[in-house]
């Protein structure tokens, strides 16, 4: 799987790293830290989420996740619109607004790169690998359940994440 993080900038990289060191990650702390407003709000049905410029905000946007949707979905919505900000900072114009799919008017490939940079920052690689072995020696039967607790992600993100779907 290739790494969206190997894309940044060394800097931000490293700063984001700091986040990344266990689990479930902090997503309210790496917003924070990068100057973004995250906040649940009601959205259009079918709308996962979006990310717009805000002038209150340090870093000049506003991430909004639909506050109906699962905890879990929420907190993959925000990695994914952190995403976007690491990785389409140019190219969120007036915004990008993401529908349940995480499909906006940016092209497939840019959001197949923000679901990729969601999985590094939710499920990061060293992490995860540290947790299947300590589910190997605690003789844990179901493991994709069992690290998508640990991630508090949802069990198809897990199971994408490790490559079984």
């Amino acid at each position: 799987m290739i790494s969206e993080l190997g894309r940044l900038e060394r800097a931000e990289r490293e700063r984001i790293s700091e986040f990344l060191s266990e689990a479930p990650v902090s997503l309210s702390a790496l917003a924070n830290s990068l100057g973004l407003r995250v906040i649940s709000a009601k959205l259009p049905n079918g709308i996962s989420g979006e990310i717009r410029p805000d002038h209150e905000a340090p870093a000049g946007y506003i991430i909004r996740v639909n506050k109906n949707d699962p905890a879990r979905r929420q907190r993959f919505t925000v990695a994914h619109e952190i995403g976007h900000y690491l990785l389409h900072r140019d190219e969120i114009g007036d915004g990008i607004t993401d529908d349940i799919l995480y499909r906006s008017s940016l092209s497939d490939s840019r959001e197949a790169q923000a679901n990729r940079m969601a999985a590094d920052l939710l499920m990061p690689k060293p992490i995860v690998d540290t947790w299947i072995e300590r589910a190997r020696a605690l003789q844990v039967e179901d493991l994709v359940g069992f690290l998508a607790d640990k991630f508090n992600v949802s069990t198809a993100a897990m199971k994408i994440r490790l490559g079984i779907e």
